[in-house]
This record gives structure tokens, sequence and C-alpha cells, in this order.
């Protein structure tokens, strides 16, 4: 059987080239898309059988896989693309180390036919924006995970984090609970602030009081570090928008002789794996990782088969789920009556 090699051989390309052609790719001249195509014709290479059996290169960009829920993330959209005959490469940026953007340069370089982004400036307010409008001039399907700036294209596949937000603190709220702090991230991070807003109106609406509300960067450091306050202001309930925050957050408060749940309740956000093995077990929001995975692969292939689907933007939302376990109960001040 005839392969891209043998075709690229044949011409004097790269396979590269010659993958271009087949799948219909900018970049390749005119020239030489035809003598492409007429050495396919020669070898017996029919190019629509060479469209169905030929392999995608997708890009997978994320920060460190500190935080768990991106390792989640990771595994469930590449078993998603490896089902496809999808190749993954995984792009992980670090502070110190590679940014997104010389990622993206090293990814473009390897004429790749998609992008799906775990994190990004994309879900940042006021971010830099530039590398995903040159993605939209190379006409390169991308799909966002998490919240993303209106203004962009493309598809961002999200959790509801207001309608988590209100589930938590409903939740609260019914353990007796009135004083809640909530630990956020980045005051500028898109899903922040709408877990934020949120927890604004449900309070306003239900006689709850929001205490002190405490903007930092994702992470178990930052948790310990932001809890430390916390001690001293009446909290009994402190809602975070990452697990990592929360249980960066309850070693603070175990650190100061503060006891999680009798003393000061803590809810996460996104159910990574082993929370149930924590101490004690963190309640927390599910995100719908497998179904959001297969969304996300789903609507970047049908972009990378239908370039018509291009600078459009879609939203699609899934709905949290609420996972009860130990770090949350009764309000200190009810259990003193």
């Amino acid at each position: 059987m005839k392969t891209l090699a043998d075709i690229a051989h044949k011409v004097g390309v790269s396979q590269a080239t010659v993958s271009r052609v087949i799948n219909g790719k900018p970049g390749v001249s005119e020239a030489t898309r035809q003598a492409v195509t007429a050495a396919m014709t020669e070898l017996g290479m029919p190019l629509s059988e060479m469209t169905r059996t030929t392999s995608h290169d997708v890009a997978l960009v994320a920060p460190d896989m500190n935080n768990p829920i991106f390792p989640a993330f990771a595994t469930a959209i590449s078993t998603q693309l490896a089902q496809r005959n999808i190749l993954p490469l995984l792009c992980t940026y670090t502070l110190g180390g590679a940014t997104e953007e010389s990622l993206l340069t090293m990814a473009l370089n390897r004429q790749i036919d998609g992008i799906i982004f775990l994190a990004g400036h994309y879900d940042t307010r006021g971010g830099d924006h530039s590398i995903y409008r040159l993605l939209d001039e190379r006409r390169i399907p991308k799909v966002f995970i998490n919240d993303s700036d209106p203004a962009l294209l493309g598809t961002t596949v999200r959790t509801n984090d207001a309608l988590g937000t209100d589930m938590a603190m409903r939740l609260l709220m019914s353990q007796g609970h009135t004083k809640i702090a909530l630990l956020c991230g980045d005051n500028n991070h898109y899903p922040s602030i709408r877990k934020y807003e949120a927890a604004l109106q449900f309070a306003q609406e239900n006689k709850v009081e929001v205490v002190d509300t405490i903007w930092t960067t994702y992470g178990f450091e930052s948790g310990r570090d932001a809890a430390v306050s916390l001690a001293h202001n009446g909290v009994t309930a402190l809602l975070c928008a990452s697990d990592a925050l929360a249980l960066g957050a309850i070693k603070a408060l175990k650190a100061q002789g503060i006891r999680v749940p009798e003393d000061i309740s803590v809810i996460g956000y996104d159910d990574s794996p082993q929370l149930s093995y924590t101490s004690p077990g963190l309640t927390t929001l599910r995100q719908p990782v497998t179904a959001m995975a297969k969304s996300a692969v789903n609507t970047l292939f049908t972009m990378m088969s239908d370039s018509s689907h291009l600078g459009e933007r879609n939203v699609i939302t899934f709905d949290p789920e609420l996972v009860v376990r130990g770090s949350t109960g009764l309000c200190r001040d009810l259990l003193k009556r």
C-alpha cells in the first residue's frame, strides 16, 4: 500500500506538504498542489481515500499540571481524539518556562490541524488576544475549555459557573451559614468573575452576607496564604473558586487550630480526582469532564472537516453537580444553641 512518504518522495516535497494538499489547507503553491495530485493519480491513490485515512495533529494547550483538573481534562480529551485517529500534542506552559505564545508558535510550525485550550489568555479580561486572531487568520480551528472573552471566535465549552455558585450558596444557607467568604482567582478571570457576581446576587436575594472576598492566583499555595486572614472576621463558611484553593485553605485553617467543618465549612470547585480521600472529604462542584471533552472534540472535528464553521462564535454550557462530603456541616452558631 502506498503512503504519504511515497507521494512526498515522488514529488520531492515533505510529507507535511502532501498532508496539506490532501486536507485542502493553505500554504502550498498551485504548482505543488497539482504535482501532488498528479503523483497520487499515478500511484493509484484516490484523494477521497487518502482523506479518510490521513491522521490529524491537534495541539492541546495547558498550563502546568499541578492543578488536578487539568490532567483530568487532558486524559479525557486525548482519549476522545485517539478514537478519531487524531494525535494530541500536549503543550504545557509554566512561569519561567515556555509561554503560551511560544508554544503556539512551535505548534503552528508543525502545521497542526486544530487546537484545544485548557487555559490561557483567552479567559482573562483585558488580556493579549493577538495570538488567537493569528489562528483565525491561518484558519485553524480552536476550542476553548472554560470561559472565554466574548470577542473571541471559536467554540467555548464551559461549566455553568453561576449555577454552580448558586447551588453551593444554597447548601451553605440550608446549613445555617449567613457569613460567607469567597476565595476567587484573578479579578479579571472570567470564571472567577461569574462566580463572584453569582454569589453577590444570591446573598442580596437571600439575606446572606458575603463578609470578605479574596482575589488571588489559582493554586494550593495561594489558597493557603489567603485563608490565613479568615480566622478573625466571623466567617463560618468559605466558598472557593477551585479545589486547589480549597485544599490550600483547609491546610492553613488547620494550622491555626480552626476545625473544618466544625468551625468553618469549605466548598471547592472542579471535583478533582482523589478528593474523596482527603480528610475531610471536600464538598465541591463537579465539572462533567468526560461530557465536556467529548463535546470539545466533536466540535473541533466538525470545524476541521467543514471550514464553513470557522469564523463563528459558539458557547456550549454544561451544568455542574454538587458533591457533598465532609468539609461542610451545620453552622457553628447553630450548634452552640
